[in-house]
């Protein structure tokens, strides 16, 4: 079964660091694209950032600075370390992994909401 599974979000204060995880089964998750997008509210999705491997990862505007996106392939899991948030960074953050003409999935989504 293909899953995608996010873990991590949750209310923190403005300046505050988060770590978001997601789990991967059921896909060649090493030959992957993994991104994480996000959606805040009112808004379209955007992406944050994405890795193919630790040479070759790059961010949204937004975030550059202060987001880093790693990835343990043993593992099948990706992060997002979140650091010096702020409240537009509020929204549903979203794990994908992709191959390009292979297989494109998503994860369900965790809340993040940085609000003091």
């Amino acid at each position: 079964q293909v899953q995608l599974v996010e873990s991590g979000g949750g209310l923190v204060q403005p300046g505050d660091s988060l770590q978001l995880s997601c789990t991967a089964s059921g896909i060649p998750f090493t030959s992957s694209t993994a991104r994480w997008y996000r959606r805040a509210p009112g808004s379209q999705r955007e992406l944050v950032a994405s890795i193919v491997d630790p040479d070759r990862a790059i961010y949204g505007n937004s975030v550059k600075g202060r987001f880093t996106i790693s990835r343990d392939n043993d593992r099948k899991m990706v992060y997002l370390r979140m650091t010096n948030l702020r409240p537009e960074d509020t929204g549903v953050y979203y794990c994908n992994a992709s191959q390009v003409g292979e297989f494109d999935y998503w994860g369900q989504g965790t809340q993040v909401t940085v609000s003091s």
